[in-house]
C-alpha cells in the first residue's frame, strides 16, 4: 500500500480517537443518570482508552507493511471493533442490562431477553474482527525499521 493512503488511514484514526475524548469529556456528566451508573463509568473509561488505542495506533499506522487490502481490513475492522463495544455499554447502560455479557460491569443489571439479545447482536461481533485488526496490525509491523537503524 502507498505511504500517503496508510498516511491517511493513520490520521482518521487519529481524529477518531480524538472525537472520542471529546465524547467521552461530555459523556462523563452523564454518568449519575444512566440506569446503571456502574455501566456508565465504564462506557467514561472505555472511551477514554479506546481514545488513547486508536491516536496510538494512528501514528504507529505509517509504519505498517500491509497490501491495500489488508490495510483496509484491518483499520474498518478496528474501526468497527471499538465503536460496536463502546455501542455495546450504552445501550447496556441506558438499558439497565447487560449482566447476560457483561455481568462485572453490569453488576447483576439485567434487562429482558431481548434486550440482553440486543446488546450481545451488537457486541459479539467485536471480538473477531478486533482479533483479526490487533493480529494484521501486528503482520503490518514485522521486520525491522532500516530508516531508525540507519539514524542510529
Amino acid at each position: 500500500m502507498s505511504a500517503t493512503a496508510l498516511a491517511v488511514q493513520g490520521h482518521r484514526l487519529i481524529q477518531i480517537g480524538v472525537a472520542l475524548f471529546l465524547f467521552t469529556s461530555f459523556q462523563g456528566f452523564a454518568v449519575p443518570y444512566f440506569a446503571v451508573p456502574n455501566l456508565g463509568r465504564s462506557v467514561h473509561t472505555l472511551s477514554g482508552f479506546t481514545g488513547v488505542l486508536l491516536v496510538a495506533l494512528g501514528l504507529v499506522w505509517p509504519k505498517l507493511k500491509l497490501t491495500s487490502m489488508l490495510s483496509r481490513l484491518a483499520f474498518w475492522f478496528l474501526i468497527f471493533s471499538s465503536l460496536a463495544t463502546i455501542a455495546g455499554f450504552v445501550i447496556a447502560a441506558l438499558l439497565g442490562a447487560g449482566s447476560s455479557i457483561m455481568p462485572i460491569a453490569a453488576a447483576g443489571a439485567r434487562g429482558s431477553d431481548a434486550q440482553e439479545m440486543l446488546i450481545q447482536l451488537v457486541m459479539y461481533p467485536a471480538a473477531p474482527t478486533g482479533i483479526i485488526s490487533f493480529s494484521l496490525i501486528l503482520w503490518g509491523l514485522r521486520g525491522r525499521n532500516r530508516d531508525a537503524e540507519a539514524e542510529a
